[in-house]
């Protein structure tokens, strides 16, 4: 499932952090791929997926029973690519790489989908927890993946989201080693972003979300940690993946994991306090 020649943005451009999100959009339809922790700083990122109006209740509702993973941020009109979180933008081009499903099964994993692209879509964008990793930053939590210049690691989870209609499926995680010191802080910020997933669903023992080998992730990539490190568990925004997997809709387009969309909206909007 991983696509380790797909390389973080900051690799490719040094000047990703500073980028705004309409630059970071335009080189992702330009054909720039990679995972966009790290790029556009201050600027909110999100999951992306698109399905079939005639699922789109059902997508709905399962948002709505497990906000920790999937908190909306916005919902588009049946065939809209457009999307009132970055004024000009196109759902089908600005992504940096997608995914295409069919009944369940991953199909595709192109740089746009213009040729996928039906009329009948829904699209859903969820809040992502690289928004959050700028608060970490800031309050001196250190963020391994991007010193290591890698994707976050995600995990498929023994935790079963809540039913809804014909969608279920298990919890997604990421994971984030924190150094013991630096664990009240990395609560603390992400808490006050629950649009974003907000606080952590675990820490310590990957066994208790029935995980068995942190280096071997499900998605993105492992992440060295420190000796004393921490391993920290969020619930992720690619869960409504791991449900098409599960339940099978005839058609499904998502971000690729790690690869998000740059939103205009700034990460402040969405802090409680």
């Amino acid at each position: 499932m991983n696509r380790t020649e797909d390389r973080p943005l900051i690799l490719v451009d040094e000047h990703a952090r500073a980028w705004s999100p309409k630059t970071a959009r335009a080189r992702f339809r330009a054909g720039l791929t990679g995972p966009t922790a790290g790029a556009a700083a201050g600027y909110t990122q999100a999951n992306l997926i698109s399905v079939p109006a005639d699922w789109a209740y059902d997508m709905l509702l399962f948002c709505q029973r497990n906000p920790k993973p999937c908190p909306v941020l916005d919902v588009t009109d049946a065939g809209s690519w457009t999307t009132v979180l970055a004024a000009g933008a196109d759902l089908r081009t600005d992504l940096p790489r997608y995914r295409v499903w069919r009944d369940g099964e991953l199909v595709d994993e192109p740089a746009d989908v213009l040729g996928h692209w039906r009329e009948d879509l829904v699209s859903f964008l969820i809040g992502c927890s690289f928004t959050f990793e700028w608060a970490l930053t800031g309050a001196g939590v250190p963020i391994r993946h991007i010193e290591q210049g890698r994707n976050v690691p995600m995990y498929v989870t023994s935790r079963q989201c809540r039913p809804a209609g014909r969608l279920h499926g298990p919890l997604v995680v990421s994971m984030r080693p924190v150094p013991p010191e630096h664990l009240a802080a990395a609560i603390r910020e992400s808490s006050l972003l629950p649009a974003v997933h907000g606080s952590p669903v675990h820490c310590g023992d990957p066994s208790g979300l029935g995980i068995d080998d942190l280096a071997g992730p499900d998605f993105g990539d492992p992440v060295d940690a420190e000796a004393d490190d921490i391993p920290v568990f969020w619930a992720c925004g690619v869960t409504p993946q791991a449900a098409v997997m599960a339940s099978r809709p005839p058609f499904a387009i998502t971000h690729a994991p790690g690869q998000m969309f740059l939103t205009d909206a700034r990460d402040e909007q969405y802090r409680v306090a």
